[in-house]
């Protein structure tokens, strides 16, 4: 029996390994890490994550070809191929600090690789990492064999999170890359068998470690632009009266555009858009490259710019001050369907209202207190560290700050609702129940665009709807910076 091991029960090696051991009953699947809360959860029936279709595909496998545990070195050494998913985050300080990524779990999982082998072993990236990384850990591998034989491969993952489980079982390609010598070869083929179980062999890419390893940087680098360049036509829209879902309709309809990511927002989030730009910027600038630095650099400097645009349009339309104001914020996640609140835009928005000393009462259908909390606390980046060496929940806001579990209950007696992320239910709000329930003049800043802004005004409501035609009321309002 093939036996798998992945190291990090994260986002990324929780859902995989679980259609792994789904798609390839006669495959032995462990995921392993060392937080024994992460592992005790992916063992309960309420696992860490949320993503739909996840708890039936672990239900079906757990304890059958699927397991969880905190025993790193057992399964590692009984593995002959091991994932390692552990955390890259930027780096804080040193050398490429904001911009760099930090390799330091990495690097001490290829350590521990070496140090409990017995038998040759296939080692594939999961991580989203550096162009050159495999590189790095072939070398501390190489070194610490002990007659071992060690092949690295690179597997990124595509998922987008809120439909990964249904990205895995059909995903638009595989990409696998290794060396170029006939040991290589043999690995990519060992992998690409595993995969073949479900997914037709003409999507199963393989190419040499150095491009798979930039596709992946490469992909959210371009995906991310894609939300960039429409939030910068959303600021023009509204200074012209143009609609932006009109314009980005328009040119979505032309083929070789294609209509994805072409939604206007206050700014994209997620674990990877940012820190595989700064990662690739960093790369780009080690390589001599400035100019191509800075190309990538502006995709984070609009979305930085769309947020605080978010922020300034709230507090001008207020009155210019929200000082003492109730704001409901509905949705902290960076998206619908997930949990996942890492670089979420409702951050900066709401740290920026609390600066100007708003009271927020907050309500995500999927977010615990003790998360929004945390991240209103922790610095950037802080966030892609361990649970165990992120700062504790912390009370400085917590006069400023309610969380609630009832969309009505936020927005009971509030100056503003400010809509932070797309999920369903905040479309099919009674808007008149919500519009006779807050203070007058009573305002609605959607971010998401997801509201029937005619609709609310006909109500009484004054809307701002990112990229839309300006309400005649914020028309009047000092310019937004």
């Amino acid at each position: 029996m093939v036996k798998i091991c992945c190291i990090g029960a994260g986002y990324v090696g929780g859902p995989t390994m679980a259609v792994i051991a789904l798609k390839c009953p006669e495959i032995e699947v462990a995921v392993v890490d060392i937080s024994t809360p992460r592992i005790s959860a992916w063992n309960s029936d309420h696992l860490p994550i949320y993503e739909p279709g996840l708890d039936d595909v672990v239900k079906q496998c757990r304890g059958k070809n699927l397991f969880f545990s905190t025993d790193v070195e057992k399964h590692v050494a009984e593995a002959d191929i091991v994932f390692v998913s552990v955390n890259t985050p930027t780096k804080t300080q040193g050398l490429g600090a904001g911009k760099a990524a930090d390799l330091t779990y990495w690097e001490s999982a290829a350590r521990m690789i070496a140090d409990v082998s017995k038998s040759d072993k296939i080692v594939v990236e999961k991580s989203t990492v550096p162009v050159k990384t495999a590189e790095a850990i072939e070398r501390i591998l190489t070194h610490n064999r002990k007659g071992i034989n060690f092949t690295i491969l690179s597997n990124p993952e595509f998922l987008a999170e809120g439909t990964a489980i249904a990205d895995l079982f059909k995903p638009d390609r595989v990409l696998i890359g290794g060396r170029e010598t006939p040991e290589g070869q043999k690995a990519i083929h060992a992998l690409r068998d595993v995969y073949a179980h479900w997914v037709p062999v003409d999507r199963i890419l393989c190419t040499n470690l150095w491009s798979a390893e930039l596709s992946k940087l490469a992909a959210n680098a371009f995906l991310a632009q894609r939300i960039s360049s429409v939030n910068a036509m959303s600021a023009l829209c509204e200074a012209t009266g143009a609609d932006v879902s009109q314009v980005s309709h328009s040119i979505g309809t032309d083929s070789r555009i294609g209509p994805k990511f072409l939604n206007a927002s206050v700014g994209f989030g997620g674990s990877c858009f940012q820190k595989d730009i700064l990662n690739l910027v960093y790369i780009c600038e080690c390589n001599g490259l400035p100019e191509v630095a800075n190309y990538w650099k502006q995709v984070i400097k609009v979305n930085d710019y769309q947020k605080n645009r978010f922020v300034n349009r709230v507090v001008s339309s207020m009155f210019n001050t929200v000082s003492g104001k109730k704001i409901a914020i509905l949705g902290f996640a960076f998206k619908k369907d997930t949990g996942d609140t890492r670089e979420t835009p409702a951050i900066d928005v709401c740290k920026g209202l609390l600066g100007d000393k708003a009271k927020l009462s907050i309500y995500d259908p999927q977010v615990s207190e003790d998360q929004i909390l945390r991240d209103l606390a922790m610095k950037k980046f802080d966030w892609d560290h361990p649970a165990h060496l992120q700062p504790l929940s912390p009370t400085s806001n917590k006069q400023q700050i309610s969380v609630v579990w009832d969309a009505y209950e936020a927005i009971k007696d509030a100056h503003g609702i400010c809509i932070m992320t797309e999920w369903d239910e905040f479309k099919n709000l009674d808007y008149k129940k919500v519009y006779d329930n807050m203070q007058k003049p009573a305002f609605v800043f959607d971010g998401r665009n997801v509201v029937d802004v005619k609709k609310l005004r006909e109500i009484g409501f004054i809307v701002y709807s990112i990229g839309k035609p300006l309400d005649a009321w914020l028309k009047d309002m000092p310019a937004v910076a």
